[in-house]
């Protein structure tokens, strides 16, 4: 699939989910509204038919507009009259249930010149509770008082959630579309991004062993002429080359050959006590023999006063290698690479640092990618397959080791590996 035709799904599908999760919101809201405003319309008409009825039952009138709502759950009913809490509370839940309203809900009774509680009570409507008992006995003694009472719902919200709840259902299923929608979406970027990697790996790949290849094709073809056994000079140069660039094949499948058997957990380690000095002027010294790339500089300062570790020689050797390598390609036109330790307690402190192109910020945390390459644009001057970081985390991390990358873009990278000593 071509990219403007991903970026065209992508936006699409992002345009579409977003719309969709802006319309149920609404809904679910709009809904949410009219039945909270259904529900105080209802609760202010059953309220009034209980003043009513205790007007009637009091044998009084009722002032002008007695119920007001105070805050959301909240309502004063103003009866200016003497209530009984036995009858209100009877007219309460009776009236409320005629009106649907299966609500729990707390009344208190209040003096009208006071504003004084006299009485209070919980009105329970689901089976099996019982209403709360209070003393009643100072109420009944000031019972020719006027009154008021003030009704709450503390389970409002809840009770207005279970009336939506068929267009709760289906957001959640319209949400759970959504999240699979999303999630394939992302699978599919996923797929192009890693397809895009394998392209660039092989295109690498194909190039690192064209380039062998024909230099080996062409010196067998000079060694298969009639006269070279009679120029002793010629057919060792040319056998030499074909020694050289056998190795270098070499080296390439063997770095494809140890990330493969990394990522299927074959690679076990055979830890012994080595000494991570002797290794590092080692490898230095074969990459010195082996290096024609830029003249390197190397600066050595190996400080760290307990240098024996366990670890895979092999291993290590291959991550000195790695490190130095990467050091050499990306240093510069004369790579300047300083190499040193330091002891801090029980670790060893391994650094590598260049004085090369440096990483932006951006990249700094995907260099350990498998297959990754900091772009460059179209143009890759340093050849290489994205491998070699990869292998250097996997090999470090088996090893219970950390790693960190400090790196400017400039100024050059410093690749720092905390090492455990071995122990005494």
């Amino acid at each position: 699939m071509k990219n403007m035709n991903i970026r065209l799904v992508v936006l699409l599908g992002a345009f579409s989910i977003a719309s969709i999760i802006i319309f149920q919101i609404y809904w679910v809201y709009h809904t949410f509204s009219i039945t909270a405003t259904q529900f105080n319309q209802r609760t202010k008409i059953a309220l009034y038919a209980v003043a009513e009825k205790m007007a009637d039952f009091n044998g009084a009138g009722l002032p002008y507009n007695p119920v007001n709502q105070i805050t959301s759950n909240y309502y004063v009913v103003n009866l200016a009259s003497k209530i009984d809490a036995k009858v209100l509370e009877h007219y309460l839940r009776t009236t409320l249930a005629e009106h649907n309203l299966n609500i729990d809900c707390e009344y208190a009774i209040y003096h009208c010149e006071t504003d004084e509680m006299a009485y209070g009570n919980y009105l329970g409507n689901k089976p099996g509770v019982e209403p709360q008992k209070s003393n009643t006995g100072q109420f009944e003694k000031q019972k020719d008082l006027v009154y008021y009472f003030g009704v709450i719902f503390p389970g409002k919200t809840n009770f207005i959630i279970q009336s939506i709840n068929v267009w709760l259902v289906s957001a959640i299923i319209i949400f759970a579309a959504l999240t699979f929608f999303a999630y394939a979406i992302f699978i599919i970027l996923r797929q192009k991004k890693l397809s895009e990697i394998q392209k660039d790996f092989i295109d690498n790949m194909t190039h690192e062993f064209k380039t062998p290849i024909s230099s080996i094709a062409i010196a067998s073809h000079v060694l298969g002429e009639s006269g070279i056994v009679n120029e002793p000079e010629r057919l060792k140069r040319y056998a030499g080359i074909i020694r050289d660039q056998n190795v270098r094949l070499e080296k390439h499948i063997e770095k494809v050959l140890q990330v493969a058997s990394l990522d299927r957990g074959k690679e076990k380690l055979a830890r012994e006590t080595v000494d991570l000095h002797a290794i590092v002027l080692e490898v230095l010294q074969s990459v010195d023999l082996g290096s024609k790339t830029g003249s390197p500089t190397f600066i050595t300062e190996l400080n760290a006063g307990r240098p024996e570790i366990s670890a895979d020689k092999l291993h290590i050797t291959n991550i000195l290698y790695n490190l130095i390598d990467n050091a050499i390609k990306y240093g510069g036109e004369q790579p300047h690479i300083t190499i040193s330790t330091r002891q801090i307690g029980e670790k060893v402190i391994f650094s590598i640092r260049d004085k090369g192109l440096g990483i932006d910020q951006q990249y700094v945390k995907r260099i350990f990618d498998k297959f990754f390459r900091v772009p460059t644009g179209n143009v890759h001057t340093v050849k290489g397959f994205g491998i070699g970081l990869y292998y250097v985390k996997k090999i470090v991390e088996q090893h219970g080791w950390k790693i960190r990358v400090e790196s400017q873009p400039g100024l050059g990278t410093n690749i720092i590996i905390e090492i455990k000593s071995k122990k005494e």
